[in-house]
């Protein structure tokens, strides 16, 4: 695909215009155009692509190159007294809560709230979901000034989170930036740099035809050409994660992101995942009453806080716990109704399902039977899991020595 197309501008003759040409000795002109001009050989059949970022500093022409060949995006409308309403009313809430989950937004409480109260990490999050299921399936998403108004932290776990289901689903992603710090965790497999095209003044002498009074190209097109690149996607940046028994008292920082209690048992142990000595992520442990077994403990809470979820950082947590009772001779079990979680630990290779409809929680709602003959408490199908991956003996004299 070539691309070749200019934006003119027509330009003011105000006094103030005629004063500021004359500071900076800029040519009397009437319009003002500025062409791009280059390869975007993104339709090459041979070359199949996933993720696309078009990169570069403001003014650069990222947006007006993705109008020029995509259209301007439709604006979303965010009228609903939760985010969930604003969603395509032909969407199923298992759709809107998978591609919710998958892009990171994972605090339940608040899909419930409307959009003008949510953070912007969540903001950032929610638009991102809604843009993924209502675009068009023959069309590519494409997102401008993406991750432009969000912490850095975000936008990389928010960049990773979108191009993992973008390849998972089989569609095709365009970003716009101004920041390039994404692209480890993006992970394109194409770039484009505009580059700033190619500046020309337009003016009119008297009694004769227009022509271009061609000015030096602009800083950013003399500095920085029009440049496109091919790339192989790798892995995203590793993150150096430690966990830590933790005093109780750090719940407060988890507690309002719990999809069903902010409530914490004083029985329970508590530990915590930190990454640059920030915590990141909450596990709560607890004694399991058994009639025959004393050797049970099951996982109380688990919270990872919303600007890190997407990156797998409480499976991280948790597999070390279990890996760590394992070695002290223990089995630690875990019970969730929430299906996306039941579904990465039925995936996982460290996870066995023991049993499903095991409720702890007896003091609330009603046990009741599903079609398939699954027992649900309060309309909740449950599962239980154990954990039988390896042991680490160090974790265990770490975490559970005290």
């Amino acid at each position: 695909m070539h691309i070749d197309f200019a934006l003119e501008t027509d330009l003011s003759r105000s006094a103030r215009v005629k004063q500021l040409a004359a500071m900076f000795d800029v040519p009397p002109a009437e319009k003002a155009k500025l062409r791009f001009a280059g390869e975007l050989p993104i339709d090459d059949p041979t070359r199949p692509w996933s993720v696309g970022l078009i990169v570069g500093p403001s003014g650069s022409g990222k947006s007006s190159v993705m109008r020029h060949v995509w259209g301007e995006p439709p604006p979303l409308e965010w009228t609903g007294k939760s985010v969930v309403d604003d969603f395509d009313q032909r969407l199923s809430m298992e759709e809107i809560s998978a591609v919710c989950q998958a892009v990171g937004f994972n605090t339940v409480p608040a899909w419930m709230r409307p959009y003008r109260v949510l953070s912007n990490g969540e903001r950032f999050r929610v638009e991102i979901a809604r843009r993924l299921l209502e675009t068009p399936a023959d069309r590519p998403i494409v997102l401008d000034e993406f991750t432009s108004v969000v912490d850095r932290q975000v936008a990389k776990i928010g960049s990773h989170a979108v191009q993992k289901w973008v390849r998972k689903n089989g569609r095709r992603f365009v970003a716009v930036t101004c920041h390039y710090d994404v692209i480890d965790w993006l992970q394109p497999d194409w770039i484009l740099e505009p580059g700033g095209g190619e500046l020309l003044f337009i003016r009119r002498s008297a009694g004769q035809r227009p022509f271009d009074q061609a000015g030096e190209p602009s800083p950013s097109a003399a500095g920085c050409p029009w440049r496109f690149e091919w790339r192989l996607p790798g892995p995203r940046p590793r993150l150096a994660g430690e966990i830590h028994a933790a005093d109780r008292a750090v719940w407060r920082l988890f507690r309002l992101h719990h999809y069903m209690s902010a409530d914490l048992s004083p029985g329970c142990r508590a530990f915590v995942l930190t990454i640059d000595g920030q915590p990141v992520a909450f596990a709560a442990i607890l004694n399991f009453p058994h009639a025959r077994r004393n050797d049970l403990r099951r996982v109380h809470r688990v919270v990872v806080l919303p600007d890190w979820q997407g990156l797998g950082v409480g499976m991280m947590l948790l597999q070390r716990l279990g890996a760590a009772h394992r070695a002290a001779g223990l089995e630690l079990r875990l019970g969730t109704g929430a299906a996306h979680f039941a579904r990465t630990l039925r995936r996982s290779a460290h996870w066995q399902e023991v049993g499903r409809g095991v409720c702890h929680r007896r003091n609330v709602g009603t046990q009741a039977r599903t079609a398939s003959g699954m027992t649900t408490f309060g309309g909740r199908p449950i599962s239980t899991y154990r954990y039988t991956g390896p042991a680490d003996a160090a974790a265990a004299e770490t975490l559970l020595s005290k």
